[in-house]
């Protein structure tokens, strides 16, 4: 008999259905006749109750090995509960189990565990109700990202996870090697040889892959990555990893006001789809991680997002009756207390500013008519700040140059960037998404930590 999943038999299970289900034991009650267990699979929220009678064969020894933590599986027929809250449950004619968890020694019992205690644990975390929770609704925002794109006729392309340069020019990166760290070699100035390396040069895990996913839109018209990316910075806050995964679609023939309406699109996509997907998820964590989750989400889904200019931002923060702890002066980025401000208090929904200082972003960002600005673009949602970047990329070659050199790059180095402007140029855009933020954001999470399985920090790497 093939198993079904428990969120199936909750959701269409009719009496006197005959089903097997495998899964894991959440708790279990014992009465002199009979005992109940509950079962979970991971596949839903809730557990299905399975009702174990005293003339199962080995009845006493199949309780005794029933412990929370210990894995089964149960076949039978599925009767009307009787019980509040639950329609149906699992009447057990057979029961088999796979492992046994010791009772003083399996660290998930029922009760409240704390999140950074569960961190201590990530190989067993996923079986409790709040990270099951979280990683359902990860697997949806997945599903949703893939399905958008893919429905709009982008390519998904998987650019590299090693790579020679750093694409924000912001440094922090992972180096890469294979020199023995005992005997590196070192040329006559005494300099690390990375011409003795594997790449015959130096080599990193890339930040970003947005230049190559460039490469590969000058020839698909729309392409989108999805995929790992690293970051070697030394922080210990709640809202940086190591190692997180990104979202980057690249557009040709495309401009800010393009960039701008597809990542407008494309968020208000994946939030609807959560919700349609994961109902019972999120009003879990509405219910008992952040009660505004679920008004976020209609925030999104049912509003236009305001859009202004950094110009019109700093002079709506100028004149706000609010003090910052951070200046407010045009030609400095604006902070996540700036960027709140705007989308939660000022606006009240989601907010696109565009057009910033050419002094504050990156180099491959179009230059504006006026000189001063660039086609730049953020998205500000309510309770966050920033969850989406973007920008028009420049397109004209004699102006990427000057750019560069301006910042000190190393032309030769992204030789092949500037052949992208030299054959075929196109006006072409694209965005950013971090998607641990994301998930972060949609579930009312506090810790970005608790939205990745295996989460990737300064001193933290134990599975």
């Amino acid at each position: 008999m093939t198993n079904q999943r428990i969120a199936a038999i909750l959701r269409g299970g009719e009496p006197e259905e005959t089903v097997t289900v495998q899964g894991w034991v959440r708790t279990k009650r014992e009465l002199k006749e009979f005992a109940f267990v509950e079962v979970n699979d991971g596949s839903a929220m809730a557990n299905l109750q399975v009702v174990i009678n005293a003339d199962l064969p080995d009845f006493e020894n199949v309780l005794k090995q029933l412990n929370t933590g210990a894995s089964l599986e149960v076949s039978g027929v599925l009767v009307a509960s009787p019980a509040k809250g639950q329609r149906i449950e699992l009447k057990a004619s057979a029961v088999q189990v796979y492992g046994d968890a010791d009772p003083q020694t399996y660290p998930l019992q029922k009760k409240r565990h704390s999140l950074e205690f569960l961190r201590t644990i990530a190989h067993l975390r996923p079986r409790t109700n709040t990270h099951g929770a979280v990683f359902r609704v990860r697997n949806a925002c997945s599903a949703a990202i893939h399905q958008f794109f893919q429905e709009r006729g982008f390519l998904w392309v998987h650019t590299p996870i090693i790579a020679a340069s750093d694409c924000e020019g912001a440094g922090e990166m992972f180096a890469v090697t294979n020199f023995d760290l005992k005997n590196i070699p070192r040329n006559d100035s005494q300099e690390v040889d990375y011409a003795k390396d594997f790449f015959g040069k130096r080599a990193y895990l890339t930040v970003s892959g947005q230049l190559e996913a460039e490469i590969m839109a000058m020839a698909f018209g729309n392409v989108y990555t999805f995929g790992p990316t690293f970051r070697a910075e030394n922080s210990n806050t709640s809202r940086h990893l190591a190692e997180f995964w990104m979202i980057e679609p690249e557009m040709a023939f495309c401009d800010l006001q393009g960039d701008m309406d597809l990542a407008e699109a494309f968020l208000k996509y994946i939030f609807k789809y959560v919700l349609d997907h994961c109902p019972e998820d999120m009003e879990f964590f509405n219910e008992r991680i952040d009660q505004t989750v679920l008004a976020t989400a209609e925030n999104i889904i049912n509003n236009q997002f305001e859009r202004i200019t950094y110009t019109e931002a700093i002079a709506l923060l100028e004149k706000a009756d609010k003090k910052f702890e951070f200046p407010v002066n045009w030609g400095l980025d604006l902070q996540s207390e700036h960027e709140r401000y705007l989308a939660e208090e000022l606006f009240q929904k989601p907010t696109i500013v565009s057009d910033y200082p050419v002094g504050i972003k990156a180099f491959y960002m179009r230059l504006n008519d006026d000189e001063k600005t660039v086609r730049a673009m953020d998205i500000l949602a309510p309770k966050l700040g920033e969850i989406i970047g973007g920008s028009q990329r420049e397109e004209r070659l004699d102006v990427l140059q000057k750019r560069m050199e301006a910042q000190g790059m190393n032309q030769e180095e992204l030789w092949w960037y500037l052949d992208l402007r030299r054959y075929g140029t196109v006006p072409h855009a694209g965005f950013g998404l971090g998607f641990e933020r994301l998930v972060q954001f949609m579930t009312g999470m506090g810790n970005i930590r608790d939205v990745i399985p295996f989460p990737r920090a300064p001193l933290s790497i134990d599975f």
